[in-house]
């Protein structure tokens, strides 16, 4: 019986731990949105884009980073890790394993209603495997560019 209780909350501080390092990593990707979307704000969206593709700049925290897209196109305009494939290319029908056009739908989110949250699967970094991830997306006001951040689900 002893052996069943200690289980028991052993699970349930696991369980708590887990869910506040989700908590955590959401709050920390949408903060970090948030910050790009000022620094925006205060020196302009070029300058802002450049900062998001330095993969040692100021919008890289460990293992999250901001990304930039297009609200008129389904394009990317600052990776900081894969600027070489994604950044200008027509994203329009890429998909997940699942078949979610995730990248629609991040533009989609930044049109209406300017900020959101998006599920999709996409390899970690060095695996070949997706995880669920799931990425804050917060439009740039004045502009036709959203900022976003993902993290993932473990």
């Amino acid at each position: 019986m002893k052996r069943i209780l200690l289980l028991g909350l052993i699970s349930i501080f696991v369980l708590t731990c887990t869910a506040l390092a989700i908590a955590d990593d959401a709050a920390d990707a949408k903060a970090l949105v948030e910050k790009g979307v000022a620094m925006a704000k205060e020196k302009g969206l070029d300058e802002t884009l450049k900062a998001i593709g330095d993969p040692k700049g100021p919008f890289v925290k460990g293992d999250l980073y901001i990304f930039a897209g297009s609200t008129e196109k389904t394009t990317l305009l600052a990776h900081p890790f894969a600027a070489d494939k994604l950044v200008g290319a027509d994203l329009t029908s890429f998909k997940d394993p699942k078949g979610n056009q995730f990248f629609t739908k991040f533009r989609e989110i930044a049109v209406n209603p300017g900020s959101g949250w998006v599920e999709y699967w996409w390899p970690k970094p060095a695996a070949k495997e997706p995880s669920l991830k799931k990425t804050y997306i917060m439009a740039v006001p004045g502009q036709k560019a959203y900022f976003a951040a993902g993290y993932y689900v473990n």
